[in-house]
């Protein structure tokens, strides 16, 4: 990361949530970003927002996490919010069956309104359940090799592969947009990290849009 650089990060990058309602997408996105867990947990009203850091390679890299609701009602908020996202992870509930046909749904909107080159992480949550189970983990492994997606399977609950599953959909990311994170880190050396700093703004801007929209 440059010296220079006030900001404490030397690229950004949107990442949103998706999924039926009552899969278990804040309790992932809770887990992940303070450990924590909800068993009385709402559905989530328009969205709601987080953001982490990585280090990867030589660079920190903030990353905007987007938890979107999953009611028909929202479709049309949530849909605005996928603008920009370099990644998604898309999250069904093992123990219904309902939640696993939306797959489809759900990768339609991301294709028509999320960014070409979006990286997705097809993940079947609640995996703690495995006595009420109606989606095999062999069903979901083939519905993400037939759209070319990572896989795997998480427990809100318990944390696993919660971890595991950001991880590996950032370093994708990263990955898939070198490029342009390289040109971006060079006009944050050039300019003095002005564009970070209106990331920042940015965060800012979204949170308060979020409210406005949703309460």
């Amino acid at each position: 990361m440059n010296s220079q650089n006030p900001s404490g990060y030397d690229m950004i990058f949107k990442v949103v949530l998706i999924g039926d309602t009552s899969v278990g997408k804040t309790n992932i996105l809770s887990k992940y970003l303070t450990n924590d867990f909800d068993p009385d947990s709402k559905a989530t009203v328009g969205v709601e927002f987080g953001t982490k850091n990585f280090k990867i390679e030589d660079n920190i890299v903030k990353v905007q996490i987007w938890d979107t609701a999953g009611q028909e009602r929202y479709r049309s908020i949530t849909n605005a919010y996928y603008k920009g996202a370099k990644g998604s992870l898309l999250v069904y509930d093992i123990t219904n069956p309902k939640t696993f046909e939306s797959i489809d749904r759900w990768l339609s909107d991301l294709k028509v309104n999320g960014d070409e080159n979006i990286s997705v992480v097809l993940l079947g949550n609640k995996s703690d359940l495995e006595s009420d189970r109606k989606v095999t983990t062999q069903q979901g492994k083939e519905k993400a090799e037939f759209y070319k997606l990572a896989f795997m399977e998480t427990s809100a609950l318990n944390g696993d592969n919660i971890e595991r599953a950001f991880n590996e959909l950032i370093t994708d990311v990263y990955k898939n947009h070198h490029d342009l994170f390289e040109k971006q880190a060079k006009v944050v050396i050039n300019d003095k990290a002005i564009n970070l700093e209106n990331a920042d703004e940015n965060d800012e801007k979204m949170e308060k849009e979020k409210k406005g929209c949703c309460g």
